[in-house]
């Protein structure tokens, strides 16, 4: 049975995508912060004649990020697929760590929990990390804005550089971990909870739902001529192409570099 690790399962894409694995025969990992629905998910899989757990972690938090991962390692099971799908959208303020929420939340907390469960990786594990087509919106990253609030309309700027960070991050990923195949995917304008209740009020019917905006994920996480496909962006189940920035080579090793600094850790 094969293992898929997903952030953020509890709601909206991430949960759609925890079920659509589960019925492809996936074992879940529920990996969030609320223990109660977390459970509760575990408990509506495993009665449905799946397989799942889960592990309690906040990746808005370096400390828990570093226990959670420990504790999955201990448990000696191995990652075929996992999923970077938890994060923040219009979030004030810094976090425990001292950075911008959407960069610490949706970047750096995925960055040090994949580099904890490495061990666990396989060959051929597929890393998907959800972005969003936002990350167009920018054409860098100033890196000492993101130990600043953000002050942008809706924080709109700063969720779109947290979105280049994933983009990135998933094409460093691959360069320096020719064993793994990344993937950054980009579901498309969803109906969840991470966009405004006004917002999703205004699209409504225009909007994907979460079974469709996971779509891109499974794909990505279990069609078979994406083996050895690793470190390019995708959306509608297929490639596609980023922004410039979201190209660029040495703004992407600049990053890796800063993520190591700031997260205490050394990818090698």
């Amino acid at each position: 049975m094969q293992t898929s690790f997903i952030t953020g399962a509890t709601s909206g894409i991430g949960r759609a995508a925890a079920w659509s694995l589960s019925r492809k025969g996936h074992h879940i990992v529920v990996a969030g912060r609320s223990r109660a629905r977390g459970t509760s998910l575990v408990s509506e899989i495993e009665g449905s004649g799946g397989s799942a757990s889960f592990l309690q972690v906040d990746l808005g938090s370096f400390e828990s990020v570093r226990r959670a991962s420990g504790e999955f390692r201990d448990g000696g099971v191995t990652i075929d697929v996992i999923v970077n799908n938890a994060g923040v959208g219009m979030a004030r303020g810094l976090t425990e760590d001292g950075f911008e929420k959407h960069f610490a939340i949706n970047h750096l907390g995925h960055f040090l929990l994949n580099h904890g469960l490495q061990p666990a990786f396989r060959e051929g594990t597929r890393v998907i990390t959800v972005t969003s087509a936002v990350h167009k919106r920018v054409d860098g990253i100033d890196f000492d804005l993101v130990t600043r609030k953000g002050r942008s309309l809706f924080r709109l700027d700063e969720y779109g550089v947290s979105k280049l960070a994933n983009v990135l991050y998933t094409a460093e990923l691959a360069r320096r971990r020719i064993g793994l195949n990344t993937y950054a995917v980009h579901p498309g304008l969803t109906n969840t909870k991470i966009l405004p209740g006004w917002l999703r009020l205004l699209r409504g019917a225009g909007m994907l739902t979460p079974e469709q905006g996971a779509a891109t994920i499974v794909h990505c996480a279990t069609d078979p001529d994406l083996d050895g496909e690793s470190g390019h962006y995708y959306t509608r189940e297929a490639r596609a192409e980023p922004s410039s920035a979201a190209r660029d080579p040495e703004l992407a090793a600049e990053l890796w570099a800063h993520s190591e600094r700031w997260c205490g850790i050394e990818w090698g």
